[in-house]
């Protein structure tokens, strides 16, 4: 079985992305890694909280290593945190030769992982690329995975939607604009259900916040 390591953000990609990993002969995902504002003690963009990141590892059975990030790192910073966490992932999982990602259709971001990746003799691999997200958004309600919108881009999408669950009525009500995966980034997700999971994980609304005059979210508790 070939070893490994699934980028981790806590929302539906990053899900089903470990789904189709999973059910994928000769692979199993060894470990999964996400980007943690240390700051805030939340998982970073998302706002959600670590104890929640950790909750889904117990719930997947699989551990969760974090990128610690400050507060809007610089380009740099980021880049030094990811490379240092990628190299400790190479030493900690022997035999580990790619890192997969949830990612859909943005370009620019594939090349730019793919040349990260590539300076420390590492390869990417994209199982969800290029599948229809209108197809794949039902699919995962379909499915039985539960998941919360815990971050809206109020410059693409109503305020109103965050906090909601991730269902089909949710999707029958976005605007035509908006990605049916929020991948152009109107929207982030928290999955606290569905197959694979060994028990739900147990949330609740929290209070409602609007970061950077522009982001709202919920605050899963």
């Amino acid at each position: 079985m070939e070893p490994i390591i699934l980028s981790w953000s806590g929302g539906k990609d990053s899900v089903l992305a470990l789904d189709r990993l999973r059910r994928e002969q000769g692979v199993t995902v060894v470990a999964l890694l996400a980007n943690v504002n240390s700051t805030l003690d939340r998982v970073s963009i998302h706002g959600v909280r670590r104890a929640l990141l950790r909750a889904q590892s117990a719930a997947l059975g699989i551990t969760i290593h974090e990128t610690l990030l400050p507060t809007n790192p610089t380009n740099e910073a980021y880049d030094a945190a990811a490379t240092q966490s990628l190299v400790r992932m190479k030493s900690l999982y022997a035999g580990v030769q790619r890192i997969a990602f949830g990612d859909l259709f943005l370009e620019d971001i594939r090349r730019y992982r793919e040349e990260r990746l590539s300076a420390l003799g590492l390869n990417a691999a994209f199982p969800l690329w290029g599948l229809d997200t209108a197809l794949l958004a039902r699919e995962f309600v379909d499915r039985g995975f539960e998941a919360r919108l815990v971050c809206v881009d109020t410059t693409q999408l109503d305020a109103r939607f965050v906090g909601r669950a991730y269902d089909h009525a949710l999707l029958d009500e976005l605007p035509p604009a908006v990605d049916p995966c929020g991948e152009r980034g109107e929207f982030h997700t928290f999955v606290f259900n569905g197959p694979g999971f060994r028990t739900p994980i147990s949330v609740t609304n929290g209070e409602v916040t609007l970061g950077d005059g522009r982001f709202a979210y919920c605050d899963l508790v």
